[in-house]
């Protein structure tokens, strides 16, 4: 028999029985229950870890079923037919047959070679709504941004009045049916029209906007006497890329481009207003208020406290402005469909000319998986080019 120790025998505790047997001076109770604390401290968390384990692997399972149903949406409507589309860029098909039937002229990479490789109309046709697109998208992206961050700094004031109303005024374009704004531009920008009627008032005779094919920058060289708009020559005649001329790259927007321009200008910058604003309103006010504590100026301000906070909008209402700038086809088609001279012709509307109007849709194709090309090709580009710039810090100090 174990002997038992109580407080009032005062000696010390036994050495035999539990203690001998790896217990502790309490006896057999203590002895199991810290035996059993320390398997059970080992038990406890992987039991908990398993736990973990499952929970995440039943989140992840209702997660997929929540989205799932706009996964098949996308996949149906999105994926699949830019498959279907890669596949039709590979043949010669009109339209009339089944493209998976095998009754379409499997042709490779013919219809790209014929917009990129092949001197011919077709090669003509698309490098001219290149450099249409190209001018649109250097001038109406740069402009639509600073008009919308000027608006947005406007409106953001807070001693201004009527600021929802200014809001709402300045964002009514975006809203509005850009069929509608086509047409309004139309009567606004004809010969005798509201444009060349206030023109006249101060004595400028204002162009036939859209009738006039010339370019401005071959306009404004002809006026210098730098060159000749109607016979050039020299080393912009004699070079040439996919088929046009350098002096025809270099003509700059036509007329009745520049009024597109200005039509995309009044009708995207109310959009990106938004986004500003709401940068904008993210900025914390201590900051601004510790920075005029410091005496910065309104300009000190704009620079290096307001246009830095907002670098994540900038990168957002530029990338948003490349892609909607190169796929621009609704103001072209209403306003023109590439007259005059396909000075407007664009990608977007060459593409859908050549499969919906000659029924070449493996060419109609081929051009807009070059456009996807381009567009993500200068996307990556342009988030580069706005990418954090981290401060390099000497190793030693």
């Amino acid at each position: 028999m174990p002997i038992r120790t109580t407080r009032e025998s005062g000696g010390p505790p036994a050495a035999d029985g539990p203690v001998a047997s790896g217990g502790t001076a309490d006896g057999p109770g203590r002895a199991r229950a810290t035996g059993g604390g320390r398997a059970g401290g080992g038990a406890r968390p992987a039991g908990k870890s398993r736990a973990r384990r499952a929970g995440r692997r039943g989140e992840a399972a209702w997660g997929w079923l929540f989205v799932s149903p706009m996964v098949l949406v996308i996949g149906l409507f999105l994926l699949l037919p830019i498959l279907m589309a890669l596949w039709v860029s590979l043949l010669h098909w009109d339209g009339q047959s089944n493209p998976f039937s095998g009754d379409a002229d499997f042709v490779g990479l013919e219809n790209y070679r014929s917009l990129l490789v092949q001197d011919g109309l077709d090669r003509t046709l698309f490098a001219t709504s290149l450099r249409n697109n190209a001018y649109y998208v250097l001038l109406t992206v740069p402009l639509q941004t600073l008009l919308a961050l000027g608006l947005a700094l406007i409106v953001n004031q807070r001693l201004l009045r009527a600021r929802g109303a200014l809001r709402t005024t300045f964002f009514f374009p975006s809203v509005t049916s850009s069929v509608a704004v086509s047409t309004v531009f139309l009567f606004l920008f004809q010969g005798s029209g509201a444009v060349n009627s206030l023109l006249s008032w101060i004595g400028v005779q204002g162009p036939n906007w859209f009738a006039d094919p010339r370019g401005v920058l071959s306009l404004a060289l002809g006026g210098l006497g730098i060159v000749d708009p109607e016979r050039p020559t020299g080393v912009l005649a004699d070079h040439s890329l996919l088929g046009l001329s350098w002096f025809e790259w270099l003509s700059g927007p036509s007329v009745a481009m520049c009024t597109l321009i200005l039509l995309a200008v009044w009708t995207t910058s109310g959009t990106f207003m938004l986004i500003f604003l709401a940068a904008l309103q993210d900025i914390p006010r201590e900051l601004e208020e510790s920075a005029a504590l410091e005496g910065v100026n309104r300009r000190q301000m704009l620079r290096h406290v307001t246009l830095p906070a907002l670098r994540p909008a900038l990168f957002l209402v530029l990338t948003l402005g490349l892609i909607a700038t190169w796929q621009v086809f609704d103001q072209v088609y209403v306003m023109g469909q590439g007259a005059p001279g396909n000075t407007t012709l664009t990608p977007a509307f060459l593409s859908y000319s050549a499969a919906f109007d000659n029924a070449d849709f493996g060419q109609g194709s081929a051009i807009a998986f070059i456009l996807l090309a381009l567009i993500l090709v200068l996307t990556a580009v342009q988030r580069w080019a706005l990418r954090e710039r981290g401060t390099r810090t000497g190793r030693n100090r």
